[in-house]
């Protein structure tokens, strides 16, 4: 059977698990990626806005993210906001386009990358485990409140223990090819 605090639970992992995601997604390979500068904060008509909702992000080779503006008088204004985000990247300013030609990755910088993918990680499975506290506490909760039974509550601790095992060999899973990636260019 499906309960409210099982189904808060579970949302709210696949929340945390899709953060992680993403954020492994930001971390350069060397592998050019639109996620790589779609967050890149841009002064665009008197505010600030990501780069994904000013221009189209594609990446027509493996070396080479290509922005283009949908409003051209925001070249400067994109260029000057990747450099200031401190990526590493040099834009250069092509007509209509934007281009990014992405350097070659030292080996120490890959190596960089993989501590900042274990910090990440780390972070995701923290997160997952607060959660599953969470969840717990809400049981026991109920069970004083006696909306649960004692037989519900220890069949649904097996559920949340089951769920946060699921969550966190993911997000290993998902460290792994991650660190794969980074190190075999």
């Amino acid at each position: 059977m499906s309960h409210p605090i099982l189904n808060d639970m579970q949302s709210r992992m696949n929340k945390a698990l899709e953060h992680t995601l993403h954020e492994f997604g930001s971390i350069h390979t060397g592998k050019a990626s639109p996620t790589m500068v779609e967050t890149v904060m841009v002064e665009a008509y008197g505010s600030t806005m990501r780069l994904k909702e000013c221009a189209a992000i594609s990446t027509p080779d493996a070396r080479l993210i290509q922005i283009q503006p949908w409003d051209a008088t925001l070249n400067k204004a994109i260029e000057k906001a990747i450099q200031q985000a401190n990526l590493g990247f040099n834009p250069i300013v092509d007509g209509k386009l934007i281009r990014i030609p992405l350097p070659e990755m030292s080996r120490e910088r890959r190596q960089e990358f993989v501590k900042l993918s274990h910090k990440l990680a780390e972070e995701g499975r923290v997160q997952i485990r607060n959660i599953r506290r969470d969840a717990m506490e809400a049981l026991k909760k109920a069970q004083k409140e006696s909306h649960l039974s004692e037989d519900d509550v220890k069949r649904m601790e097996k559920e949340v223990q089951t769920a946060t095992d699921k969550f966190i060999k993911d997000i290993g899973e998902h460290l792994a090819h991650k660190e794969k990636e980074l190190l075999t260019i």
